[in-house]
């Protein structure tokens, strides 16, 4: 048993995840190409499902896999068309929501970094065209 302190714990718990995807979500809310992407009428769900699965990838409660099982990221996303310009308005959002919540520049550094490789991993669809 390691007595090294979980991120999710020194970040603050469940109170600093829940302001960081509160704030995440009322830029995605106001984006109109992101906006699109959630078949639901209230970003409510999914921004319950974000805030879950960020606390158990982080050390918090495991109540994301307990109700929605294996995280599966590139499945849950390949219905949605995630471009690489979605990516980047989908990291302006997160990144307006680190600034907000202001954690120390080392945690920030480490969430950021994840941020980076997951928006990256998300993206499935090359930009149209025209």
């Amino acid at each position: 048993m390691s007595d090294q302190q979980s991120f999710y714990d020194a970040v603050g718990g469940a109170d600093t995840f829940h302001r960081l995807v509160a704030a995440f979500y009322r830029g995605v809310a106001a984006d109109p190409e992101l906006r699109a992407m959630y078949p639901e009428e209230d970003l409510g769900p999914a921004e319950v499902r974000f805030r879950m699965f960020l606390e158990q990838y982080w050390g918090g409660p495991k109540t994301y896999s307990e109700q929605r099982g294996h995280p599966r990221l590139r499945m849950r996303h390949a219905p949605f068309a995630v471009t690489p310009s979605a990516r980047d308005r989908w990291l302006g959002h997160m990144r307006a929501a680190l600034d907000e919540i202001a954690l120390s520049p080392e945690r920030d550094a480490e969430i950021w970094r994840y941020m980076l490789m997951a928006a990256d991993s998300m993206v499935n669809t090359l930009e149209p065209q025209n």
